[in-house]
């Protein structure tokens, strides 16, 4: 099944494609790969629906849809960047930032959601390389930021 037909038949509809809010791009195509700028957590309509540090005022669940939206928005890009999902191989690397209060570990936990979007998308070739950091601010109070590298077809 390709990838586009496995997020339809998950039900998934991705968000518009995000214009970059200052100067960079949002993906770039060299080498064989895509490089994913870090995706903030967006709703549909744009909106930032959760703020914070996980650890205070932030619970793991809402964490957990944070990192799901920023898969979200990265699929978005890059679609807008290929043209198609079914350009992928396969997700070769997901760096998560968590923003962390003191004493919060569970950094791996909520990047795990946006892990576990991709393996629903790309299957197998959704498992990836992953790093989960602790920071103490993100921008925009966001509580999560992900980066992503996406290997490509006949590359």
């Amino acid at each position: 099944m390709s990838h586009e037909a496995r997020l339809a038949e998950l039900g998934i509809t991705l968000p518009p494609y995000p214009p970059p809010a200052f100067d960079y791009v949002p993906a770039v195509v060299h080498g064989g790969l895509v490089w994913i700028s870090g995706q903030l957590p967006r709703a549909a309509d744009g909106s930032l629906p959760v703020l914070g540090q996980l650890g205070a005022g932030v619970g793991v669940e809402d964490g957990r849809r944070a990192a799901e939206l920023c898969a979200l928005q990265a699929l978005a890009v890059l679609r807008g960047a290929l043209g198609s999902l079914d350009a992928v191989a396969r997700a070769v690397k997901v760096t998560g930032f968590v923003a962390s209060a003191t004493g919060f570990v569970e950094q791996p936990k909520v990047i795990d959601a946006a892990s576990g979007l991709l393996g629903r998308v790309f299957g197998e070739a959704g498992r990836h390389a992953r790093s989960a950091v602790g920071v103490a601010m993100l921008p925009r109070n966001v509580p999560v930021e992900i980066e992503f590298v996406f290997a490509l077809k006949d590359a």
